[in-house]
């Protein structure tokens, strides 16, 4: 009996799209080491995903930086959205699309504190008629979920394949990752601005642009922008002609 499972793949990234994915299939087609994706090597993640879609259907949503940055939202109610939206993905990729009599049931992973009011919020988003239930941690308990996060996870690592052929090495995107922020920082430097990868609402981006103006700053200053010791009361200015002397606050 086939049952649906939904989870998303890179809520945290500072660069690139998160991606939510949405597989509905038998259980018992997967293979057994279907899991958590985050503990399955990219390789094998790659192979899954193949047979995953061999066995089952699959909807995917993209949740791109233009909608991440929007001041409008946030990352729970973009996390409903890409839910919701992978399931509708799924919907249109089967034979028959569920009815409210006969709604597709499966399990999505909470992306909220309170599970059930994630549950609803993408019952009510989706399009699709839909008989959700959501845990904390569903990939590591159900299969189905599983399969949905390795494909989702497939796709992200596509995205950021993609994002390497344009701007070189940028790493896994992630703020923890060295190569990432060191890319971030390199192309700030070099073009004074983000790249229209980074999410500019991220704090990592901020702290990168910050870094650059403060730079800056310091090219127009004397010094190069060092801290003076503002505790000094005196300055060496030049006489009326007799050559240097030293003059106190107290002479003005």
């Amino acid at each position: 009996m086939q049952e649906f499972g939904v989870d998303e793949a890179g809520k945290g990234p500072v660069l690139g799209s998160m991606f939510a994915a949405a597989v509905a299939v038998d259980p018992a087609e997967l293979p057994d080491d279907v899991g958590d994706s985050k503990g399955i090597a990219p390789e094998r993640r790659a192979e899954l995903a193949e047979r995953i879609r061999e066995v089952g259907s699959v909807g995917v949503a993209e949740i791109t930086v233009e909608r991440i940055d929007d001041e409008e939202t946030d990352m729970n109610s973009l996390t409903v959205a890409a839910h919701a939206e992978a399931v509708d993905a799924l919907a249109d990729a089967l034979d028959g699309m569920p009815t409210d009599d006969d709604p597709l049931e499966g399990y999505v992973d909470a992306g909220d504190t309170n599970a059930v009011r994630f549950e609803r919020r993408v019952e009510d988003a989706a399009s699709a008629a839909i008989d959700a239930r959501a845990e904390h941690s569903a990939d590591e308990t159900y299969p189905v979920v599983g399969a949905a996060s390795i494909v989702a996870k497939v796709a992200r690592d596509a995205h950021v394949e993609r994002l390497a052929e344009e701007y070189g090495e940028v790493g896994s995107g992630y703020p923890g990752d060295s190569t990432t922020r060191e890319f971030l920082e390199a192309y700030v430097a070099d073009h004074e601005e983000l790249p229209a990868c980074a999410r500019a609402s991220w704090q990592t981006s901020k702290d990168a642009l910050a870094a650059v103006s403060q730079s800056s700053l310091g090219e127009f200053e004397p010094d190069g922008g060092r801290a003076v010791d503002e505790t000094a009361d005196e300055t060496e200015v030049r006489s009326d002609g007799s050559g240097l002397r030293r003059t106190t606050l107290d002479d003005f």
